[in-house]
């Protein structure tokens, strides 16, 4: 039988040894540790100290830009045609909602947002960043505001912020001058300072509101406030008010403007009326007009399709850029071309027989009489307005000679108006057929340039503007819509604070304007003037006119019509420039009815209607003296 085990004997050093090692490495491991937490609160509480603490600020606080208010628009006498309105609008923050497409369909079960507003949503959504608020739906109505309020706090990310909204007192009366604001679009945003216009939702987008959008905008505003976890504003810490708009003074006379607009009646045409001298534009139409405030909020698609495909073409600005034949209101500038050149003198006569030839050509070029006027000089050609007189004195003088006199008065190029778009019409020459058609020009094309027709295209503030010149017996101001910029309306001198270049024409002899005015005042009030009707009740003061007629379609050598044998559509269109007083003329103005037949019946007296409302005198007036 064997002995038991022996235990081992324990080794107290060895273990002992082992204890203090181990002990060692865990004091070693818990410093180590400790020396990390201790650099790391280091580094968070001291180095970092700065950025952490900006970011536990910027969870609380937030910068929000604040929208200028818009500048107004207001006529010479003070009367608004661009207001702000106070509404309010439905915006969204991307970033602080949770789910943006279920959000969208809640939001359009509550308030009737229509997909228009979705579409126009996700536009603007994709310009901006997501921190940033975009508008979903504009002039909520007070039962929206409430049902929303009832719901808010079912919809983080989500608001009703209070705005001002552009309005248009005046409507259509001025849509083509004003022109309107639309909601910005993802070009707009890519064209403009998205700094500047943070907060913004409208921009300019046609008219003075397009043109003067940098003047009209404002400078934006910061706002500090302090929020909640949800990102919903608790208080206001800081704020930099907005800069709002400066305001614009026309030269519009609202009042003119709108008897200006119902004179034209269901006809489509244009009137643009100017201070003679100044260049104050007084009135501007464009018959048919349409409604700015419905482009304000947003058109559906199919309100703007019937807008753009309308027959009466209502977005055209017929004032700025329709293009029509002068017909005879050309003939007082080519009588004073005439006069200048040495074609004719003022004693010069010749026999209107009823047309005119060319030397060797067969072709007739008939006047407006049958018969002819007989012996004319320069004041009965305008009186009677003697077609064959300025036959022979275009032959005479020239296509070139004719170009170069009538663009001084600004015919075939841009005005200059401070608006947008405008057209150049066209004044013919040689070199103008070699470059647009690679043709020659032609002696009959000389011809009937002598009455405004052919190649000449001109606009209603072209005509407007050379009656102007004519009226200020040479000199006249560049057409304007804008009198002053500022936040209170100027006086006297500072009226004009922007020099104006003015139109000038050479003129060798006073007593040559002095004719061919005579010749319009006699188209007036003479015995045989073609527009004698409108004088006939004798006016207290005088008034200097010419009429004329652009046709529409051409017609055979021989062939006549009377002016209901045809369709409305294919009628003539009925011209009249005019000036009032003559001897010191405040006023001057082109009217153009479109297939209005004749201009002597139809839009001479139109003109005499706004010339009397110019003049401060009523019918009553008139028919008591």
């Amino acid at each position: 039988m064997k002995p038991p085990a022996r235990k081992p004997i324990r080794d107290a050093v060895r273990e002992a040894a082992i204890f203090r090692a181990r002990a060692q490495v865990g004091f070693f491991l818990v410093c180590a540790v400790f020396a990390v937490l201790s650099g790391r609160y280091f580094y968070l509480q001291v180095l970092s100290h700065d950025e952490f603490t900006t970011r536990a600020e910027n969870n609380r606080v937030k910068y929000r830009a604040l929208a200028p208010n818009r500048g107004l628009i207001m006529d010479r006498h003070g009367v608004i045609l661009a207001d702000n309105r106070p509404a309010y609008r439905l915006e969204l923050i991307p970033e602080q909602v949770p789910d943006l497409g279920e959000t969208l369909v809640e939001l359009g079960e509550l308030l009737e947002i229509s997909e228009a507003d979705i579409q126009r949503f996700h536009k603007l959504r994709k310009a901006r960043r997501s921190f940033q608020a975009v508008p979903l739906k504009l002039r909520l109505d007070e039962d929206q505001v409430a049902r929303f309020a009832v719901d808010r706090h079912h919809f983080p990310g989500v608001d009703i912020v209070p705005y001002q909204t552009r309005v248009y007192p005046l409507g259509e009366n001025l849509a083509h001058v004003v022109g309107y604001v639309g909601q910005l679009d993802a070009d707009d945003l890519r064209s403009v300072d998205s700094g500047r216009y943070a907060a913004t939702s409208h921009i300019g987008k046609i008219g003075l509101e397009q043109a003067y959008e940098n003047m009209l905008h404002g400078e934006v505003g910061r706002e500090k406030v302090e929020t909640n976890v949800q990102g919903r504003i608790l208080r206001s810490l800081d704020k930099t008010p907005a800069q709002p708009g400066h305001n614009l003074y026309l030269t519009i006379d609202s009042a003119l403007q709108q008897l200006a607009m119902a004179s034209l009646g269901d006809y489509t045409g244009a009137i643009v009326a100017i201070e003679p001298g100044s260049g104050e534009v007084l009135a501007m139409v464009s018959q048919p007009g349409y409604d700015p405030n419905a482009f304000v909020a947003g058109l559906s698609v199919a309100d703007y399709q019937a807008l753009i495909n309308s027959s009466r073409r209502p977005l055209f600005n017929r004032a700025l850029r329709g293009g029509y034949e002068p017909g005879s209101t050309i003939k007082p500038y080519m009588a004073l071309a005439g006069l200048e050149n040495g074609i004719i003198e003022l004693d010069t006569v010749m026999m209107s027989r009823g047309y005119f030839q060319l030397p060797g050509q067969p072709r007739r070029y008939r006047d407006w009489k049958r018969g002819g006027h007989g012996e004319v000089d320069v004041v009965k050609a305008l009186e009677e307005s003697v077609n064959v007189f300025f036959f022979d004195l275009a032959s005479k003088m020239g296509i070139d000679a004719i170009h170069d006199y009538l663009e001084q008065f600004g015919f075939g190029q841009p005005t200059g108006i401070d608006l947008n778009g405008e057209a150049r019409g066209i004044l013919p020459s040689r070199a103008w057929k070699r470059a647009t058609m690679g043709e020659p020009w032609y002696p009959g094309e000389t011809v009937i340039a002598g009455i405004g027709q052919g190649f000449n295209v001109t606009t209603p503030l072209q005509l407007a503007h050379a009656a102007a010149v004519l009226a200020a017996r040479g000199e006249s101001g560049q057409p304007h819509l804008v009198r002053h910029v500022g936040y209170e309306p100027a006086t006297g001198d500072a009226d004009h604070p922007v020099p104006r270049p003015a139109t000038r024409i050479s003129t060798t002899r006073s007593d040559h304007l002095e004719a061919v005015i005579d010749g319009m005042i006699a188209v007036v009030h003479g015995k045989r003037g073609s527009a004698r009707a409108i004088a006939a009740d004798k006016p207290p003061f005088v008034m200097a006119g010419k009429s004329g007629t652009a046709q529409v379609f051409g017609l055979a050598q021989d062939e006549e019509y009377v002016g209901d044998e045809v369709p409305r559509h294919l009628r003539d269109h009925a011209l009249f420039v005019a000036f009032a007083p003559a001897d010191e003329p405040s006023i001057a103005l082109a009217v153009v009815v479109e297939h209005g037949g004749g201009g002597s019946t139809v839009a001479a007296p139109i003109a005499r209607q706004l010339i009397d409302a110019h003049l401060g005198y009523g019918t009553e007036e008139i028919a008591a003296q």
